[in-house]
């Protein structure tokens, strides 16, 4: 948590946080039916499907703080993996997103799966 003097210094600006969060859906949102896109033309099932979804929504969030996040905050003197600059909660960063778009990955992994398979 930030002190009074830092805060001071740098305020943390909610337009701000709600503009990462809403760039970070977007891109869990749109990762999430590419994944299912993959996992349905791979052919893969049960829980090989889900664990792929899981694996690669992780990667997508650590590439994310690799090229967005990391570089402003080792920049500013802040620890490795420190995200409440940015977002409202290192929850809603590393793994917001996971059941939120489950839905459309679903939706494309079958849609997918079935046309291929058919």
């Amino acid at each position: 948590m930030p002190t009074e003097q830092e805060l001071q210094i740098s305020p943390i600006v909610q337009e701000s946080l709600m503009h990462n969060s809403r760039i970070l859906h977007n891109l869990q949102s749109l990762t999430a039916s590419l994944f299912g896109v993959s996992a349905g033309i791979l052919g893969l099932e049960s829980y090989s499907g889900f664990l792929f979804y899981l694996v690669f929504s992780l990667l997508t969030a650590a590439l994310f703080y690799a090229v967005r996040v990391a570089p402003t905050s080792l920049a500013a003197g802040k620890a490795p993996l420190d995200t409440s600059r940015y977002f409202k909660s290192p929850f809603e960063f590393w793994a917001g997103g996971l059941m939120n778009e489950l839905a459309g990955f679903i939706l494309t992994w079958t849609l997918f799966y079935g046309l291929v398979r058919a």
